[in-house]
């Protein structure tokens, strides 16, 4: 499997890392009021149980304050409303952070006028949105890509920067892993054709369109678990303070927080006590807060390039337990560099480095550059262009036969003369079939190299019909610095890391320890890492891998996360349940950490809005209930000044704790790696016991204001 990487990736620091969000702009806010309005709508609101029974309580003591007015029953309906608005503005803002972004990419595409080829080769002009699948486009240079699709002729640099935010160009030519185009794009120079494979309304704009508007966002397992568990307390909580009145009708006791049960005014105050008693028992913060965590951990994922087709699987990077990284580009730097030449048998150093170089002249791979670069550093010879030799034949480099060199003929400086370097079998072949034969130490080089965790090339040289090895060129993968502690980092998040190569099992041994993963897959086929992955599900783990080609789609497909690279195949992209904008193999160590960003905030703050609703408990019900039972007055701690302003206070602290935990819930909450353990403990440090805690100071101290508001205490 090969990887692309289009810009240079900064290497990782060392040392613990944390991972978070963007700041929440504080303007944000004032313009996605008008959206948190739009969802008050029942028809809307219903999709969260808790909210909806909040709003439902707010319409019941508006009705009982407009009948029976009286400063505490509209404070309680104001706040009532408040409660509503602010967990509507929690969703409203995570919602509203990526509009502008939509925007722009759904200007590019209603504005692109596509170039179709119809089917007797002519050419019509046609809006961008009514292509089809199977159309072929003509782009030339300076015009924008109208869909996603597969170049099918031609070669041309693209700018991608509308989607990846990149402004360096990419290259993208037919055939190969650098054929898939996204809409949107423009390109710069030449001229390519282009077969559309998106269907209508499931392009890749389409589908970034809708993931940045937060539209059609289906909840994850986790969000349904934990709404059923929400909805479950709400119906508790409201089956026992509902069965409060005929109980206190039954004993002919007064219920707390009324003061005249024989008027009225009593019985429309008893209303709105027993509402807001509701909402202040139910889980009401994280019932506000738990859609916009949802959203925000996308968002996140946004943020960094990388388009998350569902919440599914941004959740599903947070629980991975086996990580398949491929080695080049991903924990290599990808280019194999030549560092040593080693000579066989009675072969000079500087004969060797020269018949390197010169067979290296027509090999434009960067293995090929490296050699010619070395050559002229380490023994000082000049970098000599193919047009400087007039009687020579170069043979470039391909895939097929595996090397390249130089056929030069007589002259006055010795006789004909062939020069190969190569692949190691590649070149033993050539030497034998050159009537040549290949030294012992030979294969004892090659095979040091290779455990060493290096790549041996062979150079061998041609004359008067015979051929002989001349040396081997060392090529070293060069691992990216910081990757070791990356992956102890993984290793104490309780994560597998495995890396998968083509190279073979010593050199994939040597770079694995190197790198410090815990596990390799050598001569890796597409079978191979299918029955991998299959495997380590079958032992109850989930797995995430990258790829990018249309050989790695089998895998990506049946990954739990898979991360497809945008400068890869279509296959590959349809196949992956991400895309990364940037096509960098490495951030799919950042997406597992955004991942178990989103697990831990909606943990964290579920484990404080629990924590909130004990303490709410403990603060208001002795207070509202010691008239009735004195013996409870002993728990009323904190000496409240009345059972109106315990609830009064309850029910305004409740609508304040959803306002200022939304910038916490959309900047995540800061994720260090360590243990599972660890990481618990902290949770019910920070936030269980904070959760405790301020309930009873802001409770306190908002009853200490109400205090010296007439008629609210």
């Amino acid at each position: 499997m090969s990887t692309t990487t289009l810009v240079e990736t900064p290497a990782p620091p060392t040392g613990p890392r944390r991972i978070q969000g963007g700041l929440l702009d504080p303007a944000m806010m004032w313009r996605s009021l008008p959206g948190a309005l739009r969802k008050l709508d029942p028809r809307t609101l219903w999709r969260n149980p808790v909210m909806f029974i909040v709003e439902v309580g707010a319409i019941y003591t508006t009705v009982l304050a407009v009948a029976h007015p009286s400063a505490f029953s509209w404070l309680i309906v104001v706040w009532l409303w408040l409660t509503v608005l602010f967990a509507n503005l929690a969703e409203a803002v995570a919602e509203g952070r990526g509009k502008a972004q939509a925007d722009a990419l759904r200007r590019t595409k209603t504005d692109t006028i596509a170039y179709r080829r119809g089917p007797g080769g002519g050419i019509e002009e046609v809006p961008a949105p009514q292509l089809r699948q199977g159309d072929v486009v003509v782009v030339e240079a300076g015009q924008f890509i109208p869909g996603d699709g597969d170049v099918i002729e031609g070669i041309a640099s693209v700018d991608e920067s509308a989607i990846t935010g990149e402004s360096a160009p990419v290259i993208r030519e037919s055939g190969g892993d650098r054929s898939a185009v996204t809409g949107g794009t423009r390109v710069l120079s030449d001229r390519i054709v282009v077969r559309i494979t998106q269907k209508p309304g499931e392009s890749f704009i389409d589908r970034m369109i809708a993931l940045v508007e937060g539209a059609n966002r289906q909840k994850t397992p986790n969000e349904i678990a934990l709404n059923i568990l929400l909805a479950a307390l709400t119906v508790i909580f409201l089956l026992a303070v509902a069965t409060l009145q005929p109980l206190a009708i039954y004993s002919k006791a007064q219920l707390p927080g009324v003061p005249d049960t024989s008027a009225l005014n009593g019985h429309g105050v008893t209303g709105i006590v027993l509402a807001s008693l509701v909402v202040c028992l139910i889980p009401t913060t994280i019932g506000a807060l738990l859609s916009a965590i949802g959203i925000a951990g996308m968002d996140r994922l946004v943020q960094r390039n990388v388009l998350a087709m569902s919440g599914r699987a941004v959740e599903a990077a947070g629980d991975v337990n086996t990580l398949l990284l491929d080695k080049t580009g991903t924990i290599t730097i990808g280019n194999r560099e030549a560092r040593e030449f080693l000579p066989v048998g009675d072969t000079g150093a500087d004969d060797l480095a020269s018949a390197a170089q010169l067979s290296s002249l027509a090999d434009e791979t960067p293995e090929g550059r490296s050699i010619v670069v070395h050559a002229k550093t380490a023994y000082g010879l000049r970098e000599r262009g193919p047009g400087e030799l007039l009687h020579a034949t170069f043979v470039p480099f391909t895939a097929q036969t595996r090397m390249s060199g130089v056929d030069l003929d007589a002259d006055t400086t010795g006789p004909a003369r062939q020069v190969r370097k190569g692949a190691a079998a590649a070149v033993i072949t050539w030497v034998r079939e050159q009537h040549g034969t290949v030294p012992a130490e030979t294969g004892e080089i090659v095979d040091g190299i290779s455990a060493a965790g290096g790549t041996p090339l062979l150079v061998a040289e041609a004359v008067g019909g015979t051929a002989r090895v001349l040396g081997v060129v060392q090529l070293k993968d060069v691992v990216k610095q910081g990757m070791r502690e990356r992956f102890d980092e993984m290793r104490r998040m309780g994560i597998r890391t495995v890396m998968i190569t083509g190279d073979n099992p010593l050199t994939a041994k040597a770079i694995a320890d190197e790198a410090g993963v815990d596990d390799f897959l050598a001569e890796a086929t597409p079978e191979d890492k299918m029955a991998l992955i299959k495997r380590e599900q079958a032992g109850g783990k989930l797995v995430a891998m990258t790829g990018d080609g249309t050989n790695d789609a089998p895998a990506l497909a049946q990954a739990d996360v898979g991360v497809a690279m945008n400068t890869g195949t279509s296959a590959a992209k349809e196949a992956g349940n991400m895309v990364d904008l940037d096509s960098n193999p490495t951030k799919l160590i950042e997406i597992v950490e955004i991942g178990k960003q989103l697990l831990i905030t909606r943990g964290a703050l579920t484990t404080f809005s629990i924590a909130n609703d004990v303490a709410k408990y403990f603060a208001i019900i002795p207070a509202m209930f010691a008239a009735i039972y004195p013996g409870l007055d002993k728990l009323n701690i904190m000496r409240l000044h009345s059972p109106q302003s315990a609830i009064l206070s309850a029910v305004i602290f409740n609508a304040l704790i959803i306002i200022a935990l939304i910038p916490l819930a959309l900047r995540g909450v800061r994720y260090t790696p360590g243990g599972a353990s660890k990481m618990l403990s902290r949770n019910l440090y920070v936030y269980g016991l904070g959760g405790l805690v301020i309930p009873f100071l802001g409770i306190k101290l908002i009853d200490l204001v109400i205090q010296f508001i007439p008629g609210a205490r």
